[in-house]
């Protein structure tokens, strides 16, 4: 692995590929908002994905198949104001690109035109590859997504690892060489065994983010929600807490309301 990554003044899908080649790993993180995103882009994370997950940490949906693609462009237009460094790509919501390669073209546009962003990513491989190659061939850049696919968790019925069996594997690798074939410039690899993983980001030549799929595969992707310790239900394998905000900010708030029960706040020096 590279020991001394290169400084990007704003990263690109050919920033990515160059990471990949000198085997420099790239940093991917979800962010919804502005402020959030303000930060995570200061930190110096390479890639922020607008992602439908925002359906759950955001709206408190069960899954993500509930949020809109005006709503997910909303989420996007303010990370795109914040972000000055990472390359931002935003999720195709469920319903806006499967099963009609038109409809695909026109939700890709939308979101690029009215948020700013710079890709969009989609959940599928063979199965939705017209969509792909409508998007594509507009000159609009995607990133796949394989292995749990959390659009589809009513067709699937579980979170649970995928591809573990021979079949759902020989597939999966598949459809990973054919989204480099249709031209996508990033495939995530989620929750799916680790010598999969690996195989597919030796197979194919565009960057492989993994979450839940081990450490061989060139990147890594989390819920900066997840990341940060704000939600506490969630609680995967995958999944390293870097700090628990959700214990700090409700300690922070009860203090705030014993402060203002007992008038502490506002004090004096806090006045006009």
């Amino acid at each position: 692995m590279s020991s001394d990554p290169k400084e990007y003044k704003r990263v690109t899908i050919n920033s990515l590929v160059k990471m990949k080649k000198s085997q420099e790993k790239i940093s991917m993180l979800t962010a919804y908002d502005y402020s959030m995103a303000k930060v995570v882009d200061a930190a110096g994370v390479d890639v922020i994905l607008v992602g439908d997950s925002a359906s759950n940490v955001m709206s408190g949906h069960e899954t993500t198949i509930p949020i809109t693609l005006n709503q997910m462009i909303y989420h996007a237009a303010a990370v795109v104001r914040a972000s000055h460094r990472a390359l931002v790509v935003v999720d195709l919501p469920f319903g806006s690109y499967q099963s009609d390669p038109q409809e695909a073209l026109r939700s890709s546009i939308k979101i690029m035109k009215e948020s700013g962003a710079h890709a969009v990513k989609v959940e599928g491989g063979n199965e939705i590859k017209e969509s792909i190659s409508r998007i594509l061939n507009a000159g609009i850049p995607v990133m796949g997504h394989l292995g749990l696919t959390p659009q589809s968790i009513y067709k699937f019925g579980t979170y649970a690892v995928r591809a573990r069996e021979d079949e759902e594997a020989k597939k999966l690798l598949s459809d990973a060489k054919t989204l480099e074939v249709l031209g996508c410039f990033a495939i995530v690899l989620e929750k799916i065994p680790s010598e999969l993983a690996k195989l597919v980001a030796q197979s194919v030549n565009i960057p492989v983010i993994g979450i839940g799929a081990g450490s061989d595969v060139d990147g890594q992707v989390l819920v900066i929600h997840d990341l940060i310790g704000l939600t506490k239900e969630f609680n995967p394998r995958f999944l390293r807490r870097y700090m628990n905000l959700h214990d700090e900010m409700k300690n922070a708030i009860e203090r705030y309301v014993s402060d203002v029960k007992s008038v502490d706040f506002p004090n004096r020096k806090e006045q006009y």
